[in-house]
């Protein structure tokens, strides 16, 4: 992982305005927004792409034709040759955890709060190449990089999904109501649902920007492991005043709200489900490059580092507040609920609203003792560390 720390990537406000985005078609309708990014360079390049997906550590996949059949793989990978010059992707999850050039992709589209972020992944592709036509449950920002793709997008409802292979879901064909090639610094943004289809005229790299939620199932199923882990919610129903009855089969309508009650209760009380969302919502989803450091930092270095460089959060790492916990000092990273002095609230803010920490935002702590060994805790981790 380079470590700098400009972002260069920016919207262009004559062509992308968030208010107008988010009211017309966040979680709406898909819409091509054209040069959303003004002499847009790519942050990687497409033989980086392959050495990443040759990291036991990276989630990547290779999806190609064999005729009218399609197959893919799961990474690492040593080599390509065998796939020749056309109809094949290569695909790498989690770039942002990987490639700090690239996380900086992420940051323009920050006006989406960090608990919906899921990653970003890069798509390199030869001419003919894709997945195929198939439908995406989360929102996503698909960003040309370099080269030509052209892009189908159906209306949502009524798509019939099927397996094309044991690790390709995906759909029948669909009428399009977008139909149009894509270049570099161009943005297609695809809500929940709509079925698309993206075939490479050219060698093309695409990075795609994705904003999920969990089911209900995921969630419960979640909540489930985090109570059994901190033994909470242990009580059971007590029920003294019980009347006797002449119907042993039924559930009564007052046993079922009894039940109906015992869960309530869970979900009202909001220390324990704000700890749970806190906890589950920054766990990583996929491996983290943490920053290695040879020895500690002593609280003189961090001092004058904090002076003279960026502090910089890892790419990929989730770190929330509650507003209600923050002055009490609790905010959550990388899965765990961590306590700090309720004195460092602004600062633990600053660390989670941004990415890259400048010494002007920190300038009032510098000399803060209580600061400095909280940060130290932080660096000695690798989920923080100064840029060069």
């Amino acid at each position: 992982m380079a470590h700098n720390g400009a972002n260069m990537y920016e919207l262009d406000s004559s062509t992308f305005n968030k208010e107008t985005f988010l009211r017309e078609y966040w979680q709406k309708k898909p819409v091509i927004i054209r040069q959303a990014f003004k002499n847009f360079v790519a942050p990687i390049e497409a033989d980086e792409v392959a050495g990443l997906a040759g990291m036991e550590e990276v989630q990547s996949r290779l999806v190609y034709r064999d005729g009218e059949k399609w197959l893919a793989e799961f990474g690492p990978f040593e080599d390509f040759e065998r796939l020749g010059d056309k109809n094949w992707s290569l695909i790498v999850q989690a770039l942002d955890n990987w490639s700090e050039e690239s996380a900086q992709m992420v940051e323009p589209f920050r006006f989406i709060p960090n608990w919906r972020l899921d990653d970003l992944m890069v798509s390199f592709a030869t001419p003919g190449g894709g997945v195929g036509p198939h439908i995406d449950w989360y929102d996503v920002f698909i960003c040309q990089g370099t080269g030509v793709r052209n892009w189908r997008v159906g209306d949502k409802g009524g798509h019939t999904e099927f397996a094309a292979h044991a690790a390709l879901l995906h759909c029948e064909d669909f009428e399009p109501i977008i139909d149009t090639k894509v270049y570099p610094g161009d943005i297609l943004y695809i809500p929940p649902g709509f079925p698309h289809d993206g075939v490479t005229i050219e060698d093309s790299l695409s990075f795609s920007v994705g904003f999920r939620t969990d089911s209900t199932t995921s969630l419960v199923s979640g909540l489930a492991d985090f109570l059994i882990d901190e033994e909470l919610a242990t009580e059971q129903i007590e029920d003294p005043q019980r009347l006797a009855t002449d119907n042993s089969g039924a559930i009564s309508d007052a046993d079922y709200e009894m039940i109906k009650q015992q869960f309530q209760q869970l979900i009202d009380n909001k220390e324990i489900m704000q700890k749970f969302a806190g906890v589950f919502l920054s766990e990583p989803k996929h491996e983290l490059d943490l920053v290695e450091n040879q020895e500690p930092f002593s609280n003189v270095e961090i001092s004058e580092l904090l002076s003279s460089n960026n502090l910089m959060r890892l790419g990929g790492l989730k770190a929330f507040y509650f507003d209600s916990t923050l002055n009490d000092g609790v905010f959550y990273v990388k899965g765990e609920q961590v306590e700090f002095e309720p004195q460092l609230a602004p600062m633990v803010k600053c660390l989670c609203d941004n990415v890259i920490v400048t010494p002007a935002m920190v300038s009032d702590y510098v000399d803060n003792e209580a600061f400095i060994s909280f940060l130290g805790e932080l660096l000695d981790a690798g989920t923080w560390y100064f840029a060069e």
